[in-house]
């Protein structure tokens, strides 16, 4: 069985994935998730414009703000037994948007600070083999073993 994205047309896979934003034609503005064209209008309030475009969003951002989630999500959310807490992190993307996802297996508020470069991977949901996107700290060269 070939694992497939969690949620279609977010997100592609490969080597260097990316998020896939929606763009209006009509003001330039982007958006994540892409849910502008379902909708049928633009989220812009002074924009009356109907049509999108879907563009891939930079894969690097710098963390924002960033938590952990120490207690198990009510249903739907699918927890591993026993539950694992996970760390969150909001990303700003150059795109002037925030985007918030998990960080990347192996990795916890610890290993997070605010300014810190982060780039998306894709890696298999716990509970499923369906893909999802999460943040990994980017480590420059010498900076392991300054730590």
């Amino acid at each position: 069985m070939t694992a497939t994205p969690a949620i279609e047309g977010w997100f592609t896979v490969g080597d260097a994935p990316t998020l896939l934003g929606e763009r209006c034609t009509g003001c330039a503005t982007t958006y994540f998730p892409p849910t502008a064209a379902a909708a049928g209008f633009c989220r812009n309030p002074g924009c009356d414009s109907e049509t999108f475009e879907q563009v891939p969003l930079s894969r690097r951002g710098t963390v924002w703000s960033y938590t952990d989630a120490q207690y198990q999500p009510p249903p739907p959310y699918q927890a591993p037994e026993p539950f694992v807490p996970f760390a969150l992190a909001a990303v700003e993307l150059p795109e002037g948007m925030v985007v918030v996802g998990q960080v990347a297996q192996g990795y916890g508020t610890g290993d997070l600070r605010v300014g810190q470069e982060v780039e998306l991977v894709v890696e298999p949901e716990h509970a499923s083999e369906q893909l999802i996107y999460r943040w990994k700290p980017v480590v420059e060269l010498g900076e392991e073993a300054d730590q």
